[in-house]
């Protein structure tokens, strides 16, 4: 595969021996030149992204993959150890390769995973997901339309601001990529 009509977002790719997600992919012509394609790609091994035209990518072969739902179990030193829902099959994953998404890990939560060959690579989180407040100063009322914030500790153990109504106990919905306060679920 090497045109670009059968390239997609999301799709996975292999090249030189790595497996890629596809982020992203623009088509760029100047003049009478022919058309170049930019893309960019994240090693779902490294977590590391990359741009690369198609020409510099040469053959690219399309691999099958697909997502399946698996329940966050518990850590076991640098691993964190996961159940498929349907097989109820465990798999260890060390910390580095779930990256910054082990912030949002929640024990007894259940999370999607993007399956290459019938096993399990990389965690694939939502854009944004919903979350308890563990700990959070009282809550405070300041008149008028403050836009003053105070810390707060999720679930999982990060840090993030939220706005002052906010307490310890409530379900918030928090962006995965800015790790930001996007609203108070009911």
């Amino acid at each position: 595969m090497s045109r670009t009509d059968q390239l997609h977002r999301g799709s996975v790719i292999r090249h030189d021996g790595h497996l890629y997600t596809v982020l992203d992919f623009k088509v760029a012509q100047s003049g009478k030149q022919r058309p170049t394609v930019h893309v960019k790609l994240r090693d779902i091994k490294s977590g590391h992204a990359v741009d690369r035209t198609l020409d510099e990518l040469g053959k690219i072969e399309e691999v099958n993959a697909e997502v399946r739902h698996m329940q966050y179990l518990y850590p076991a030193g640098h691993q964190r150890v996961f159940m498929d829902t349907e097989s109820f099959e465990q798999y260890s994953f060390d910390a580095a390769l779930l990256g910054f998404g082990m912030d949002f890990l929640t024990e007894g939560e259940s999370y999607r995973f993007l399956a290459v060959d019938g096993q399990p690579v990389s965690l694939q989180l939502p854009p944004v997901i919903v979350m308890t407040i563990a700990d959070t100063a009282p809550v405070e009322h300041i008149g008028g339309g403050s836009n003053i914030q105070k810390e707060a500790k999720l679930s999982s153990g990060i840090v993030i601001q939220v706005p002052l109504f906010i307490k310890t106990g409530d379900k918030i919905r928090v962006t995965t990529d800015t790790r930001e306060y996007q609203g108070k679920e009911h």
